[in-house]
């Protein structure tokens, strides 16, 4: 069982959610049997369909969590939008597509409903990215009986996570993969190793950690423990199994010698992430407007169709640094190797 308490498991590995497709049932339902702790994504689904994976994750038995997106300002530079969304014109015209050049800045997310879902049907855990909300959602989050945890990415984050009230945090080194849970996604990301970030964080505040970033094998995940994580969570090593929902564009990718690196970028999302560099990442990375969620939906229906042809030139392939140890088979499998001589 985890140190602290805070997760539910027998074994401190934590399948990390990752939006947009990866995170299936089956997957969390894999972690979980393997005796790790499992996420949803809630990001990008409407309430309803978080309502029903949440019905269908529970039927596994065994605690779990949902990841939940907070909503911010979400304003772009319109003048910037419009630059970038006649240069992606160009892209999109492979596909027959046509970009919208009015961007699309009032998407929370669907947070009021989602929240509304996990106060009248609660879950064990409930973590936030993105940044923090109200300090009463998260009070009233918790009365409900959901241990709340805040993903940081620096030490001033997590004393802010403290001061609203969270339960614990889930710790973001550089190295992870998809989107930075920056508070600030302007801010330069100064790589630093998770076992330092963990070190920090665990100096500026008394609150239970799960690390993430960069765990690439055992070694990693008992690396991350040392430094006085309670569990490690890992997402890139599971995006190849036969249990993700990862495109098979992007999981023929994480095992293409051509990609040779990762790198962050915000040319996808407007919100930096890192990903395996590719054509599109180094045509547009320098143009690209910050704008989060107004470049996502920019580029939403050319990713789509991207994948749908086996283009990876101009498909957001999430990445961490450790992607070469991604294996396909199942993600019970890969749960089972993390911990080996724990």
């Amino acid at each position: 069982m985890l140190r602290s308490g805070l997760l539910e498991a027998s074994l401190p590995v934590v399948g990390a959610p990752m939006a947009g497709g990866p995170s299936t049932v089956a997957l969390a339902g894999a972690v979980g049997g393997a005796g790790g702790f499992p996420f949803l994504a809630g990001g990008y689904k409407a309430a309803g369909a978080l309502a029903d994976e949440i019905g269908l994750v529970r039927r596994f038995g065994g605690a779990f969590g949902v990841n939940l997106f907070v909503s911010g300002s979400g304003g772009v530079d319109e003048a910037a939008f419009r630059a970038y969304a006649a240069e992606l014109q160009l892209e999109a015209e492979r596909y027959g597509l046509r970009l919208d050049p009015r961007p699309v800045v009032d998407d929370d997310d669907h947070w009021p409903e989602k929240l509304a879902l996990l106060l009248s049907d609660p879950v064990p855990v409930v973590s936030l990215t993105f940044g923090l909300p109200r300090a009463r959602d998260i009070a009233a989050l918790r009365r409900a009986g959901s241990r709340v945890l805040a993903t940081v990415t620096t030490a001033s984050e997590a004393r802010a996570a403290q001061e609203a009230g969270v339960d614990g945090l889930v710790v973001q080194g550089t190295a992870a993969g998809g989107h930075s849970a920056t508070y600030d996604p302007a801010r330069p990301l100064t790589p630093i190793a998770t076992r330092d970030l963990v070190l920090d964080v665990r100096a500026a505040v008394d609150l239970p950690v799960v690390a993430g970033g960069g765990v690439d094998g055992p070694e990693a995940v008992r690396e991350l423990l040392h430094a006085g994580a309670e569990a490690v969570a890992v997402g890139t090593l599971l995006l190849r199994t036969e249990e993700s929902g990862a495109s098979q564009t992007h999981k023929d990718a994480l095992a293409d010698p051509a990609f040779t690196q990762t790198v962050i970028t915000h040319a996808f999302t407007g919100r930096p992430a890192r990903g395996l560099r590719n054509g599109f990442i180094d045509r547009h990375d320098a143009s690209a407007p910050f704008g989060y969620p107004a470049i996502h939906h920019l580029t939403r229906a050319l990713r789509q169709a991207a994948a749908k042809a086996g283009d990876a030139d101009l498909l957001h392939l999430w990445a961490g640094t450790g992607y070469r140890s991604a294996r396909d088979g199942s993600a019970a499998q890969v749960i089972r190797h993390l911990t080996e001589g724990l």
